[in-house]
């Protein structure tokens, strides 16, 4: 990035801050701080301070107009020493990373930055399925990055004084690595001291594929017959004897199958279960960074700071607002809004912002400025004078 470019995005972050309200996060004193400033030749992190050390946060960050702003997920009893282990770990919030561009199917030179944003939100919704029906954690923000993806703050008391070990697991259950297929399914003593087996329907990866399995028979049952075969024939290892016998127990014992007995219609219920098994958690996992949600003295961006890459705003959601959140047009700061700048656009190419897809040129070109701080922090821009 060239000096005419970094001192235009100083100067505009810093109007940014000087009429932006940037919220503390709890217990603020008590956490590390740190920022990248827009200095020439490299983003060189400046950390190790406490808020006492800042100031008055507003006031820091108009004055200084930062490319990024952190804090520590952790709270320390002295946030501001020079060394990790001088400040005194008390305990850490759980954080999640959702990176658009680390995604199982999303190629960073091939996916546009829109679509990655998309994929993105897709995983977060998938995350936050999982805290809130297999963890039931309660005192939840999320946070678009302003970046590629999303975080997920916990906060629970309970969960705080997790160590490193502790959220691995946590991290294994989100992913569902090296999950126990065969362990879905537990016997259990029936009438008579007939044993059965069923499915672990109270919670967990079990209930999550039983639910998929009473979706797949709903389905199933609207089919006529002919169809309804073909269709249970398409899993390995069911021929068409064994597509008759499913298809009868599901007809003739519906309740069993609701109860999550995988004895009702033989072997090729249970093929079906393990089948249906793999899809959930191929579907239904979300791909966080590890490392991120393992480290308990990570930092983390600064909700409505902006993003150095981008010039969107680190946007704090509600449950409710996430589900309408579009990042390119809700994440677009309205300081940036309203008038055009001149600037040379160096990677031309399709653009998707503030509700609008276009193409743009290389060269000299006047453009709305919320769209050419974006192109310049994104790299495809400079800044030349008006």
């Amino acid at each position: 990035m060239d000096g005419r470019t970094r001192e235009y995005l100083e100067g505009r972050f810093g109007d940014y801050y000087r009429s932006a309200t940037v919220p503390l996060p709890p217990a603020p004193s008590e956490r590390e701080w740190g920022v990248i400033p827009w200095s020439a030749g490299g983003t060189r992190m400046h950390r190790h301070q406490s808020l006492l050390d800042l100031g008055e946060l507003e006031d820091y960050l108009a004055r200084t107009a930062p490319r990024h702003v952190y804090f520590s997920s952790a709270r320390f009893a002295d946030p501001g020493a020079s060394s990790m282990d001088d400040k005194d770990w008390r305990e850490a919030d759980l954080v999640f990373d959702i990176d658009a561009d680390h995604l199982p199917g999303v190629d960073p030179e091939e996916t546009s930055y829109a679509e990655m944003l998309a994929a993105g939100k897709d995983a977060t919704e998938n995350l936050l399925s999982l805290l809130d029906d297999d963890f039931e954690f309660q005192d939840m923000q999320v946070v678009f990055s302003g970046g590629r993806g999303y975080h997920v703050h916990v906060r629970d008391e309970g969960i705080r004084s997790l160590d490193s070990e502790a959220r691995r697991e946590i991290v294994d259950y989100i992913r569902a690595i090296d999950l126990d297929f065969d362990g879905l399914i537990e016997t259990r003593a029936g009438d008579r001291g007939i044993t059965q087996r069923v499915l672990r329907t109270e919670g967990g990866w079990g209930r999550r594929t039983h639910d998929r399995l009473l979706e797949f028979v709903d389905g199933l049952m609207e089919l006529e017959e002919e169809a309804a075969l073909n269709r249970l024939q398409e899993l390995d290892g069911v021929g068409e004897g064994r597509a008759k016998t499913i298809l009868g127990a599901f007809r003739n014992n519906p309740d069993a199958i609701r109860t999550g007995n995988v004895e009702a219609g033989g072997p090729g219920v249970r093929t079906l279960v393990d089948a249906l098994a793999h899809e959930v958690v191929e579907s239904e996992t979300a791909p966080i960074d590890e490392p991120v949600t393992t480290d308990t003295k990570r930092l983390i961006r600064l909700p409505k700071s902006l993003h150095g890459g981008s010039g969107l705003v680190v946007q704090p959601l509600t449950r409710e607002e996430f589900e309408e959140f579009d990042p390119l047009v809700d994440a677009v700061p309205d300081r940036f809004r309203g008038r055009e700048i001149t600037i040379r656009v160096t990677d031309p190419g399709p653009v998707t912002f503030d509700g609008d897809t276009f193409t743009l040129d290389s060269g000299v070109q006047s453009i709305s400025e919320s769209v050419g701080i974006f192109l310049m922090a994104r790299g495809r821009a400079e800044k030349v004078k008006e």
